[in-house]
């Protein structure tokens, strides 16, 4: 055996002696470092066997319930400095109106995490980026504020940061002069959690929204979408997105 081999062998060990003991190391009152084990787990990289996706069946949408935003507000700390009219939204509640009946209906709209996401080809230098089991992100360290993927967006799902920011949460990092958008609260995936929006959905009379892996025929998600037709915002422009519709 090599002493390259033994080297890194040894530089192993002594990562893991060190990591067992920061999982007990108190950085603040009341936050601690994860566990070695759950730290391992959420370290592992994202699935191509994976993709993540949502149904939202906008007959089950009221009118006047908006607490999937309100959620996502919450969970990711989105704030316009005491100025509502400035708030981010993440995801937002739009109304249909149907020309000849004047009917109208309500549904919220989001990053569709498509599979051919046109924000992340327009990207100059990767910030924007789709990870193998489709969530599509942007690495606020990378991204220059170009705005090129607000503008390739058909779904108007992203937005850019104006202000210095503050009392941010630690999951869902922001910054001045970046893009950001919908995440399906990666941080919740990761830790084999619902999105914030979907949790708050499934507490409210109607349940409008199911979250899940469409790759796996055993999910509910992939389940309810065999059962009936369901639709693509755009689906005309190919970008094959990972949020689905239903009584569109």
């Amino acid at each position: 055996m090599s002493n390259t081999t033994n080297d890194i062998k040894a530089r192993r060990r002594f990562l893991g002696q060190v990591s067992a003991l920061a999982a007990g190391i108190t950085l603040a009152p009341g936050v601690t470092l994860n566990g070695i084990a759950e730290a391992r787990e959420l370290n592992q990289p994202a699935s191509g066997k994976v993709r993540w996706g949502l149904l939202v069946d906008a007959n089950k949408c009221g009118d006047g319930c908006d607490a999937c935003v309100r959620a996502c507000s919450d969970e990711n700390g989105l704030s316009g400095h005491g100025r509502p009219e400035t708030d981010a939204q993440w995801i937002r509640k739009v109304t249909l109106k149907d020309p000849k009946t004047k009917a109208t209906q309500t549904l919220p709209v989001m990053c569709q995490h498509c599979a051919e996401p046109p924000c992340v080809d327009v990207c100059p230098t990767g910030a924007s980026f789709k990870r193998d089991d489709g969530i599509v992100l942007v690495d606020k360290h990378t991204c220059i504020g170009c705005r090129y993927c607000m503008m390739a967006c058909p779904y108007k799902a992203r937005s850019f940061v104006h202000e210095t920011l503050t009392d941010q949460k630690p999951h869902a990092p922001r910054g001045k002069g970046t893009v950001e958008s919908c995440t399906f609260c990666v941080h919740r995936v990761d830790a084999g959690d619902q999105p914030a929006c979907v949790e708050a959905c499934s507490k409210t009379a109607t349940g409008a929204m199911i979250f899940g892996d469409l790759n796996d025929p055993s999910s509910t998600l992939a389940k309810t979408l065999a059962e009936s037709p369901s639709s693509r915002i755009r689906a005309d422009l190919g970008t094959d997105p990972g949020v689905r519709y239903r009584g569109l």
